[in-house]
Parts: structure tokens; C-alpha cells; sequence
């Protein structure tokens, strides 16, 4: 008897935890653990490597490419791409609800490597901002519902279909082509919202059809194949052009920017727009009480506040911080 109540409390989206953890969990676990290591260093290898770049070709932030020539870019871009399979194959084995919150560790790791490293000073509100970005990010996260069944990449296909998924991707579309031909020519050196307004907006179609694929390789590996189906070949292709754009002007924000700003910035905007898409797309919200949506509001509002005070305070320096003091 109680342990039906406790399983309906699980199911309802109390909020309940199932003591221990399944084989796969805990393979999922370290692969996530593993995957914000490596995409936290990334960042740093990356930075290193467009620095190097800069100081003998034209840098990546007023538009130049010498650094497809460089060793140590390319050994960050595959630290990145390590880091990125590490966490696809992690929501193989354990719940989205288990491996999404730890991509926040790659912020701290990226940040404390920038400080040793790029001797980028993260100062005491640039820590709070952190703080509250991983807190906001991590509340959201914790209070999803859980992802929804999917038997087929044809199902994913009539979802992405859908008006209200086409609406949000053609908004998405516009507003990252007014942010390329419009506000990076004016704004781009100077405001970082603009650079990772563009790898976030991207970035949440992205995601989504990477879970396209990813569910399509799982059907196929389970002796459902998929590949067979032109709707899998689609978000693949939708993946390629999406990442390509998000590398591209991430490396513009990389090298234009402080890397312990742009990291947890990005991972702010990207987390809260795929959130968004996900809840648009697979209609989360529709398996959540009013209690959960708040709390995820809650979430967000925490985010907005990390993201304005890390936008606001990453040009202070020591004397202007212990003036506030």
C-alpha cells in the first residue's frame, strides 16, 4: 500500500525521489559529469586558440577565419565535440531530468579555467551571477515534467509540424536573420546579447532536432530502423546547419568577450529558449500543475536576474568593487 502511494506520488510530478539509482543512471550520470568537464574546458582551449590566431591572421569577432588554421582551436572544437556526444549519449541511459541540470557545472568549470588560465578576473558579482544563472537554470530543470513518450521519428515529425512549433520556428528564423544582417553590423563588438542572441535562438531548434535523431538512432539500434524515413534525414540536416551557425558565432562572442561572462550567459539563453521550444513543441505544460509552472517562472526570473548582473558588472574591476564595499 505504500509503496503504490509512493509510486503515484512519483507519477503525479510530486516531486518525490526514488532511492538509489538503476545501472544506467548511474552510466548516465558520468557521462554528463564527463560531458560539462569537457565542454567547460572547451571554452578555454577554444579562446586560447582564437587569441593565437588574432595575434597573426584577422580575428574571428570582426569576421575572420584564421583560426580553422590553428592546432589549438581545433583541439578545443573536439574537446567540445567529446563533450557534446558525452551528453547525447547520456540521455540514452538516464532521464533528461537527471542530465540536464548538470550541464550548469560547465559554467563553473569554464569560469575557474578562465580565471587560471586567461587570467580573466571573475569578480565577486560575476560569482553571483553564476550562482543565480545555475540556480534558475537548475530550478526549471528539476520541476519539468517528464519527457514525453515518443514511439516513432515520424510522431517527432507531425509534433514539429504542428502551428504552434511552426509559428515559434519562423519567429526564431526571422529574429536570428535580423540579429545577422542588422544588429551584429552596428553592435556586435560591443554587445555580447548579440553574438549569443543568435547561438541560443539557433541553438533551441537545434536541440530539438537532435532529440529527432537521437530517438530515430534508438529506434534503429532497437531493430526499429528509421533511417529508411526522409523525415530523419531532415533533422539531420537541420542539426548540421544549426550547429555550424551556433560554432560560428559562438566563436565571435568567444573571441570578442570575456569568457566567464559569455559561458554562463549562453548557457542561460540557450537552456531557457530550448526549455521553451520543448514546452511549445512537446507541450510540457500540459502535464503540470499550476504549482510546477510557477516554480518554473520562479526559475526563469532567477535567471534574468544572474543574466542582467553578469551583463552589468563584467567591466568592473578591483578598484571599482571595493569601492562598492
Amino acid at each position: 500500500m505504500a509503496t503504490e502511494a509512493s509510486t503515484s506520488a512519483v507519477g503525479s510530478g510530486g516531486g518525490s525521489w526514488v532511492e538509489g539509482m538503476s545501472a544506467d543512471n548511474i552510466k548516465g550520470l558520468v557521462l554528463a559529469l564527463s560531458s560539462s568537464f569537457f565542454i567547460g574546458a572547451s571554452f578555454i582551449v577554444k579562446k586560447k586558440g582564437l587569441k593565437k590566431a588574432g595575434a597573426s591572421g584577422v580575428r574571428a569577432g570582426v569576421g575572420g577565419y584564421s583560426y580553422l588554421y590553428e592546432p589549438l582551436w581545433w583541439a578545443g572544437m573536439i574537446t567540445m565535440i567529446v563533450g557534446e556526444v558525452a551528453n547525447f549519449a547520456a540521455y540514452a541511459f538516464a532521464p533528461a531530468i537527471l542530465v540536464t541540470p548538470l550541464g550548469a557545472l560547465s559554467i563553473i568549470i569554464s569560469a575557474v579555467l578562465a580565471d587560471i588560465m586567461l587570467k580573466e578576473k571573475l569578480h565577486i558579482f560575476g560569482i553571483l551571477g553564476c550562482v543565480l544563472c545555475v540556480v534558475g537554470s537548475t530550478t526549471i530543470v528539476l520541476h519539468a515534467p517528464q519527457e514525453r513518450a515518443i514511439e516513432s521519428v515520424a510522431e517527432v515529425w507531425d509534433l514539429a509540424t504542428e502551428p504552434a512549433f511552426l509559428s515559434y520556428a519562423a519567429i526564431v528564423l526571422a529574429a536570428t536573420f535580423v540579429l545577422i544582417y542588422y544588429f551584429i553590423p552596428q553592435y556586435g563588438q560591443t554587445h555580447i546579447m548579440v553574438y549569443i542572441g543568435v547561438c541560443s535562438l539557433v541553438g533551441s531548434l537545434s536541440v530539438m532536432s537532435v532529440k529527432a535523431l537521437g530517438i530515430a538512432l534508438k529506434l534503429t539500434f532497437s531493430g526499429m530502423n528509421q533511417l529508411v524515413y526522409p523525415q530523419t534525414w531532415l533533422f539531420t540536416i537541420v542539426v548540421v546547419a544549426c550547429i555550424v551557425t551556433q560554432m560560428n558565432y559562438l566563436n565571435k562572442a568567444l573571441d570578442t568577450f570575456n569568457t566567464a561572462v559569455v559561458s554562463p550567459i549562453y548557457y542561460t539563453m540557450f537552456t531557457s529558449l530550448t526549455i521553451l521550444a520543448s514546452v511549445i513543441m512537446f507541450k510540457d505544460w500540459d502535464r503540470q500543475n499550476p504549482t510546477q509552472i510557477v516554480t518554473e517562472m520562479c526559475g526563469f526570473v532567477t535567471i534574468l536576474s544572474g543574466t542582467f548582473l553578469l551583463h552589468k558588472t563584467k567591466d568592473l574591476v578591483d578598484g571599482m568593487i571595493s569601492g562598492i564595499f
